[in-house]
């Protein structure tokens, strides 16, 4: 049962081939057996679990309206508002901050039905690609222990590889969707900002979001299949305009007019794929001109230059919220932050005046309308997810030049939030024990056309679970 797709148990409860609480228990034998392994889900509360479960099949008996993802179980991330649970955010002293309501994303899960399972690991302020904190403790990738599972939603990654759910819900302004997809095997879609509500309840101290969080944060799903994904899309996709950057828009339906384009972009002067990325980019190229798409490598120097600007603005914002990062934050993310802004200081210096960082604003609307122009409504671009397979756990805290060699690898990551599109990433196979993937982009709220692309390259391509338990 756990191993089956979140659209075929919607299905199979609203027929009453099978229960609701038959699938939760399932689920949660599962992360009885595995969880232990790699330490992906937390706050896990079976009863509430079958009474949601108990409350689903009552709603199928009732005969009314079911929807698209009744009775599926779904993680939810540590950072992330859910009624009657911590936002803790992997902080011990934020572990007692319980939400009073569901933040948007999760109310537009809960509604659709699902079962809320548990609670997914990231670190300390999700600000790390990988996931440890001094709270929940280190999540293991299921692939192999010595590699992170990706973050900052690594715990809902490994779940997913796992098979502790088929559904879980993220949010990524550096690659934190993306990269955990990518180091676990699973997929994963930031959505256009705005699409995803991103309001949550402002609970006892209100935020004051900086700029760089309001337009390149996002929440969005993550699964184990892209049929999942896209159910997921769907659901999520739900306009809200209390979100200061919301905006009341639908996902587009319809298929492009004429074959859609790929542009492949392999290596922005950056840092030089690894031999691993480039087989998995000639994978997806090659697949995809097998499914109709018209496949060429392309230079593209305007994400080069988003990536930077990503460590200048995104890094100039958290600046402000370093003294609370030192107060409350574990020794690991302290001392990756401290490196990752030695890093940036090699591109922008010790500390960008005002005028530059005024600039780099007016740069990256700059940016934003070249590449709209540049996709138009009928291509999308391939790129990696990183120039490197996934990383050596802590490859942050070993010293600057490796974290220089990491913040370099991971600019496909950097550069999307800046401008705002949508991306995925998705599995092309298993490369030396680990596994191997690609990064679509598209024009804003052309999420379908992202989803088809991906699908072609599942379709084409060998999908395997982790063996994380004796056969």
């Amino acid at each position: 049962m756990w191993n089956r797709p979140a659209i075929d148990l919607a299905a199979g409860i609203r027929a009453r081939e099978f229960t609701a609480v038959e699938v939760a228990e399932a689920f949660l034998g599962r992360i009885e057996a595995v969880n232990p392994v790699v330490n992906a889900l937390v706050d896990i509360r079976p009863d509430e679990v079958l009474a949601q479960a108990h409350a689903a099949d009552r709603a199928v008996a009732a005969g009314g309206p079911l929807g698209p993802l009744h009775g599926v179980p779904t993680a939810t991330k540590i950072n992330t508002s859910q009624r009657g649970y911590a936002s803790s955010h992997g902080i011990p002293a934020w572990s007692g901050l319980v939400a009073s309501d569901d933040a948007a994303c999760v109310a537009a899960l809960r509604e659709a039905g699902a079962v809320l399972l548990g609670r997914s690991n990231s670190p300390a302020f999700a600000v790390r690609w990988f996931t440890q904190n001094d709270l929940h403790g280190r999540t293991l990738n299921p692939w192999n222990h010595g590699r992170t599972p990706g973050g900052s939603s690594g715990g809902a990654a490994a779940a997913l590889a796992a098979g502790m759910v088929p559904i879980a819900q993220g949010n990524d302004i550096g690659g934190s969707i993306r990269y955990p997809a990518y180091c676990c095997g699973a997929v994963g879609i930031r959505p256009t900002v705005g699409l995803v509500s991103a309001w949550e309840p402002s609970g006892e101290v209100e935020f004051d979001s900086p700029m760089s969080f309001q337009t390149m944060a996002v929440h969005g799903p993550m699964a184990w299949t892209i049929a999942d994904l896209r159910a997921a899309m769907h659901v999520m996709a739900t306009p809200d305009l209390r979100d200061p950057v919301g905006i009341p828009a639908l996902l587009p339906s319809g298929a492009a007019a004429g074959p859609v384009r790929v542009a492949v972009v392999r290596d922005v002067g950056i840092a030089k794929p690894q031999p691993a990325v480039n087989a998995a980019i000639d994978t997806a190229s090659r697949v995809l001109a097998e499914a109709g798409y018209l496949v060429e490598e392309v230079e593209l120097p305007l994400l080069a230059e988003a990536a930077r600007l990503w460590s200048l603005l995104l890094f100039e914002e958290l600046r402000t919220m370093l003294p609370e990062i030192e107060r409350f934050g574990d020794a690991g993310v302290r001392d990756s932050l401290a490196s990752t802004f030695r890093a940036a200081a090699a591109i922008w210096g010790e500390q960008p005046d005002l005028a530059t960082y005024i600039r780099g604003y007016a740069r990256r609307g700059t940016l934003v309308t070249r590449l709209q122009e540049y996709l138009g409504g009928d291509r999308i671009l391939l790129t990696p997810v990183s120039a490197e397979p996934p990383l050596e756990q802590d490859a942050d805290l070993v010293g600057d030049a490796r974290m220089r060699e990491v913040v370099a690898a991971q600019w496909p990551l950097q550069a999307v939030p800046v401008l705002g599109f949508p991306a995925l990433a998705v599995p092309t196979g298993v490369a030396d024990g680990l596994p191997s993937g690609v990064q679509l982009i598209g024009g804003r709220f052309r999420e379908d056309l992202l989803l088809d692309a991906a699908a072609a390259i599942e379709a084409r391509t060998p999908r395997v679970r982790p063996a994380i338990l004796p056969a």
